[in-house]
């Protein structure tokens, strides 16, 4: 096998387990805030949900990252290669500084600007670009209008109930999180096989564009061993810092975030598993009032967001200019 292959398959699978430790956080956070589960029970029961979500709702994400966005007779593995290292440093320099950003959009910016830089706009498929563009920035308002709706029904329904409907709460979160871990399987870790299957077609080792069982496997191994080790940083930003989550409100922003990023994941749809969870979380703190958010964190949050994108896009359009001068 091509050692250019290579480095890309392990590229990958090192960026699907770095996408394991930053998202934890997404899954885990309300769960151990609101203190439904312990931090290492929480984390363990959704690495196990994280690894069994492609294989229960198949690959249809993977098929949209690796055959719709771009032309795979007119790129190369070292595009692929500057995509996935722009995507990792730009996951290790927002896990450093503990920002919530978006391991999907860090995918997506830095494969566009290093197809840019390589081969040009007409390697380019716009109207699948398009396609994912608009799930990624409509998907964290939906979340956020779910999360609100979701909190002031529950509120409707349960007005007269007396404090024991916590219990209800935190025993719940342990179905939510199951969902909602198995819908972040089903769509975060389905990117990466997108990236490897499409790096197998170029380096000649498959001939149609179909993902390989072992793929699967191992990219769903990798995103469930990062989600284990947990990202504890991003957990305390998302589980305090944007308002203290009671159980009513981790119960909420779970159902909300595991119906939209479900949803998205069986339409082939990829998501941004840190938008819909934290737009989820910031829509049922409005649901109960308006200023019980602290939208000065939000505002953090949103800015990383809309960094993500471009700033991986000129970071891979930047190194792929280096490999370019080492690889003859």
């Amino acid at each position: 096998m091509d050692p250019l292959l290579i480095a890309v398959i392990v590229l990958a699978l090192a960026f699907d387990f770095l996408n394991g430790i930053h998202d934890s956080s997404n899954v885990v956070a309300t769960m151990i805030s609101s203190r439904a589960l312990p931090p290492r029970v929480a984390l363990s029961m959704t690495a196990v949900a994280e690894f069994l979500g492609p294989f229960i709702f198949g690959v249809a994400v993977a098929n949209t990252i690796g055959n719709e966005v771009v032309d795979s007779e007119a790129i190369s593995l070292e595009v692929l290669l500057a995509a996935l290292i722009s995507a990792i440093l730009w996951n290790l320099f927002t896990w450093y500084m503990g920002f919530p950003s978006s391991s999907s959009h860090a995918m997506i910016g830095g494969l566009v600007g290093a197809v840019l830089m390589g081969v040009g706009w007409t390697a380019i498929k716009v109207e699948g670009l398009q396609k994912v563009l608009i799930v990624l920035f409509t998907s964290p308002i939906i979340g956020f209008v779910f999360g609100f709706i979701i909190l002031r029904l529950i509120f409707l329904l349960a007005w007269n109930a007396t404090p024991r409907i916590n219990g209800f709460f935190k025993k719940g979160q342990i179905f939510t999180g199951l969902s909602l871990a198995l819908s972040h399987g089903a769509n975060d870790a389905q990117k990466t096989m997108g990236i490897i299957t499409l790096a197998l077609l170029i380096g000649g080792v498959i001939d149609t564009f179909v993902v390989p069982q072992w793929v699967i496997f191992a990219c769903a191994s990798m995103i469930a061993l990062g989600t284990s080790l947990g990202g504890w940083k991003l957990i305390r930003t998302l589980g305090g810092k944007i308002f203290k989550i009671r159980p009513v409100d981790g119960f909420s922003s779970q159902l909300a975030s595991s119906t939209v990023i479900l949803g998205a994941s069986l339409i082939g749809g990829p998501v941004s598993t840190t938008q819909v969870v934290s737009s989820s979380i910031m829509g049922v703190g409005a649901g109960e009032r308006v200023n019980k958010v602290r939208w000065g964190v939000a505002r953090e949050i949103a800015t990383a967001w809309l960094l993500t994108i471009p700033a991986t896009a000129l970071l891979a359009a930047g190194v792929y200019w280096i490999i370019m001068q080492f690889i003859p």
